[in-house]
């Protein structure tokens, strides 16, 4: 039978938590009444219309 990989889960936790403290600081650090630009969806392209 194998080992499980104590060590590679531990990791993955880590990675997961200083992901999201980065993602805390982002927001806490982003003006009031806005959001970083990352949870933002792009504005839509109009790119079949021509300008008249």
């Amino acid at each position: 039978m194998a080992k499980t990989n104590y060590t590679f889960e531990k990791r993955q936790k880590e990675l997961a938590k200083q992901k999201k403290q980065a993602e805390k600081l982002l927001k806490k650090s982003a003006p009031k009444g806005e959001q970083p630009q990352e949870d933002q969806p792009p504005p839509p392209a109009d790119v079949t219309s021509s300008p008249e």
